[in-house]
């Protein structure tokens, strides 16, 4: 964690607005937006860019991803911005609990990744790159996006520590591990041996 240099409330208010950001749940708007039905009720019930493209809505489902990656850069960008590297990784970690806990739809959320791979770019260019090039390899590899998803956030606090970015340790740690935790199904399913590949509808 970076040192704290501005007041506990200030950074709370950064993770108040953080959290409101991520909590918007993209995947359900685009699926109405693109007459797709309500996203919760098909293939997993995930609202993420992984259901979504089960559809077979390739548009939609790059949206979603998108912008479920821009909530996360841009609550660290304000908060960088307005307040300091503190407020940036507490805003950060409470977009990505607001995906995967969002107050609009009862809490239940999404995995996280993308906006995992949005907060971490926009803390890190450099480790946020990497983390997307380690997603790409092993899905693309494996036609897999919860083995890429698994190994990006698995990496991402090793690329970290590899830059010289220690104060990002702590946070790359814990969405690592929600990371983990949200794909504890899929993990179930990949020793199984009955993970769906990308684009499987």
């Amino acid at each position: 964690m970076p040192a704290l240099e501005n007041p506990l409330w200030l950074i709370g208010l950064a993770g108040l607005v953080g959290y409101g950001l991520g909590s918007v749940p993209f995947g359900v708007v685009m699926a109405r937006i693109f007459g797709l039905g309500d996203l919760r009720r098909i293939g997993s019930g995930n609202i993420g860019a992984t259901n979504v493209l089960r559809t077979g809505n390739k548009a939609a489902a790059a949206l979603t991803l998108a912008l479920d990656a821009a909530k996360g850069a841009l609550a660290v960008g304000l908060a960088l911005w307005w307040i300091g590297p503190d407020a940036a990784q507490a805003a950060g970690l409470a977009a990505f609990l607001g995906h995967l806990y969002p107050v609009f739809i009862g809490f239940a959320g999404g995995k996280g990744v993308a906006t995992f791979l949005g907060v971490t770019l926009a803390l890190s260019l450099p480790v946020g790159l990497a983390a997307c090039a380690t997603w790409a390899a092993a899905a693309g590899y494996l036609r897999i996006s919860s083995v890429g998803a698994l190994a990006a956030a698995a990496l991402a606090p090793l690329w970290a520590w590899a830059w010289g970015l220690t104060g990002l340790l702590g946070v790359l740690t814990v969405m690592a591990v929600l990371i983990f935790w949200s794909h504890r199904a899929n993990i179930r399913r990949l020793l199984a041996g009955t993970e769906p590949r990308i684009g499987q509808k």
